[in-house]
């Protein structure tokens, strides 16, 4: 598939790699960065959406849609990927698809993206269990340079695959873009639930925040890489 993605703010924090380990297969191994696992929070939009060839229309009421994410990093036989650990999404046809072609825990919700001058407002409720909510305002900043190989930054966005299980079988499925044109971002509010509906401790640090205004994104479909 071809798809554009933005109006996107990556929020990350730190967290102790065992209480991620039961969410995630034996079969992958968590990533660190200076012995840290990471979980993210990432709203953002969709559009343009289409599959392959580029020329193919887009089918209406699927092509644009608005996501949130929740995820930490892992690899497989040394290749780096995302594990995701909860989707959203404002559209019931496209959750019943990603969760029937690529095994993604995708929930439905009910979300909206307002933005005034250089300030993005999100909100999300999901409408299915576990129950879940956000409420997020950013106020976007400054451009940053290109993140380099071994940077925090480069760990935590440069990403090129995605993770998924289905019957005991690890699925891979590779992702394919340019650089993230990353940018500075303020938090004027945060309310969040999208964390502990996982089980998970709430975070008690200020997340780490790249925004990132549009980036187009190539996705193939899933192969499997072991039973």
């Amino acid at each position: 598939m071809y798809q554009k993605w933005g109006k996107l703010l990556f929020m990350h924090w730190r967290i102790d790699a065992r209480v991620l380990r039961r969410l995630i297969p034996t079969g992958l191994e968590i990533d660190t960065f200076d012995g840290s696992a990471w979980i993210a929070i990432t709203p953002f939009t969709m559009w343009n959406i289409r599959a392959f060839p580029p020329f193919v229309p887009p089918v209406p009421g699927f092509s644009s849609l608005h996501e949130l994410n929740v995820r930490t990093y892992v690899y497989f036989d040394h290749v780096p990927g995302v594990w995701f650990l909860s989707l959203d999404c404002n559209s019931a046809a496209a959750v019943f698809a990603a969760r029937a072609l690529f095994f993604l825990p995708y929930y439905n919700a009910e979300i909206k993206i307002e933005q005034r001058l250089k300030e993005i407002n999100y909100a999300l409720t999901r409408t299915e269990d576990p129950r879940a909510a956000l409420q997020a305002s950013w106020k976007i900043g400054e451009t940053l340079p290109y993140s380099q190989p071994g940077s925090l930054e480069f760990f935590l966005t440069e990403r090129y695959c995605l993770y998924s299980e289905h019957k005991g079988e690890l699925h891979r499925a590779r992702i394919h873009h340019q650089p993230w044109p990353l940018q500075k971002a303020t938090l004027t509010s945060l309310s969040s639930s999208m964390i502990e509906s996982l089980q998970l401790p709430t975070p008690k640090d200020h997340p780490l925040l790249h925004y990132a205004e549009e980036i187009s994104v190539d996705i193939w479909g899933l192969k499997r890489v072991r039973d």
